[in-house]
């Protein structure tokens, strides 16, 4: 059995900050004490030197674009990428080629990850117009989720059809998981500006096509869905102040059956960095104003957001110089993901604690991951130790997406994760891997 002591760690767990160490044995945290003596000759002592241990992310939100999209990123480039970035599991999206919109095909991505994944792995179903007997088949224990296009994205999955969309519903077996924005505000904004600009619209437009207003008539509309039908809902990627009126804190995330969640993205930049970063921050939803960067910063300290995401969505370089109507949404986050919201803590926008219980603790409980997201006894040792005084600068020459790009690019960043942990196996140690070792498929305690 593989046994390793990390000894001298600032750990920071539910909510609070204590020194000690972590006994972990064949990948399970076996003892959390302030001091634990070298038990055994074949033993693996990391020194965390006073550093920061803290829980490994679990990113809820990932398009890792295999199979079919692998000219921007393959799941063994992605989550290689991740756990450089301290996310240890990861949730993927459907809206590959072939969308994974049958049992079959998410069993056969599954079966991809398993060879090639640094990262704990799972997939989240797609729905449809047409795919309401393939949902009803969704196993609660192996899928984390239903996900929802409610305004078109990458990839057109968009689920338009009113009356499908009530019986999904109530009849989704797991969370739904949605995007939304109103696709007919969106297209009669997009139209107006063609008229104007033809296909070269200035990318300052993006947040006035890809409105307010289509955000929050879309997220309206899903919330009344589900408290109508009692689905549990997760809206994904909040990007506008208006909301935030939608969602509240009254309840422990473990009893809402609406949350939410907000992207690094929206909470990093605001429409004021399109001047110098132009479509390589063109995300759906649109990055917004700075009224817009600040509410969801403050809702998410309050509570009333659950979740800290990426929307990890990379695209080729030459893909995004593309004039505004052909240069496509996303962009690459997951390795630099955690190193921004450090930043924000540094800058004392956010605590340490908060960072913790909305990227690591929050994401497990959402979706009822087993064993994962907390530093206790018993769970999986997923473990990331950060350095808070370890400055960096964000260079094509350090970036690991397969896309060779970052929105970061130029930022220096005064934390790094210096060692990744994946159930219990040391994965990352400053910017270097260790040999391949099979990370697992999630499982959800339902």
């Amino acid at each position: 059995m593989k046994k390793v002591l990390i000894k001298n760690a600032k750990i920071v767990n539910e909510g609070s900050i204590f020194e000690g160490d972590v006994f972990i044995e064949d990948g399970i945290i076996t003892e959390i004490a302030s001091s634990i003596s070298a038990k055994s000759p074949n033993l693996n002592i990391v020194d965390a030197e006073g550093n920061y241990l803290l829980p490994g992310v679990i990113d809820d939100q990932v398009h890792f674009r295999e199979p079919g999209l692998t000219h921007k990123e393959t799941i063994e480039t992605g989550s290689k990428a991740a756990v450089a970035g301290g996310i240890t599991s990861f949730i993927e999206m459907p809206n590959t080629n072939p969308q994974t919109t049958t049992i079959d095909l998410l069993e056969e991505k599954y079966k991809l990850a398993e060879h090639v994944s640094y990262a704990n792995y799972a997939f989240m179903f797609g729905g449809t117009n047409d795919n309401l007997e393939e949902i009803k088949k969704i196993d609660p224990k192996t899928v984390p989720a239903l996900k929802l296009f409610l305004g078109s994205s990458t990839g057109n999955m968009l689920v338009d059809d009113e009356k499908v969309l009530e019986m999904i519903f109530k009849e989704s077996p797991v969370l739904i998981a949605a995007h939304c924005e109103d696709e007919k505000t969106i297209q009669n904004n997009l139209q107006e500006y063609k008229e104007q600009y033809g296909d070269d619209i200035p990318i300052e437009m993006h947040p006035k096509i890809r409105s307010e207003e289509a955000c929050f008539l879309s997220s309206s509309r899903a919330v009344a869905l589900a408290k109508k039908t009692g689905a549990r809902l997760h809206v994904f990627h909040l990007s506008t102040a208006k909301e935030l009126k939608l969602f509240d804190s009254k309840k422990p995330l473990k009893e809402k059956m609406i949350t939410a969640e907000v992207c690094v993205h929206h909470l990093w930049f605001n429409d004021s960095d399109y001047k110098t970063k132009g479509t390589f921050i063109k995300w759906n939803p649109a990055v917004k104003t700075e009224k817009d960067q600040e509410a969801l910063l403050k809702a998410l300290i309050e509570d009333k957001i659950d979740v800290i995401a990426t929307d990890h969505a990379p695209h080729t370089r030459e893909e995004k110089k593309n004039v505004y109507t052909k240069a496509p949404s996303g962009g690459p986050l997951v390795q630099h993901a955690l190193p921004a919201m450090l930043q924000m803590h540094h800058q004392g926008k956010i605590s340490l604690e908060k960072i913790v219980e909305k990227m690591c603790h929050n994401p497990a409980i959402l979706f009822d991951i087993e064993k994962r997201g907390f530093i206790r006894e018993g769970y999986k040792a997923d473990l990331v130790l950060v350095d808070l005084n370890a400055p960096w600068a964000v260079q094509p020459g350090n970036t690991l997406y397969k896309c060779g790009w970052s929105p970061f690019e130029g930022t220096t960043f005064k934390s790094r994760v210096t060692h990744t942990f994946v159930n219990g196996n040391l994965v990352y140690k400053n910017f270097n891997f260790t040999p391949f070792v099979k990370a697992e498929r999630l499982k959800f305690d339902r």
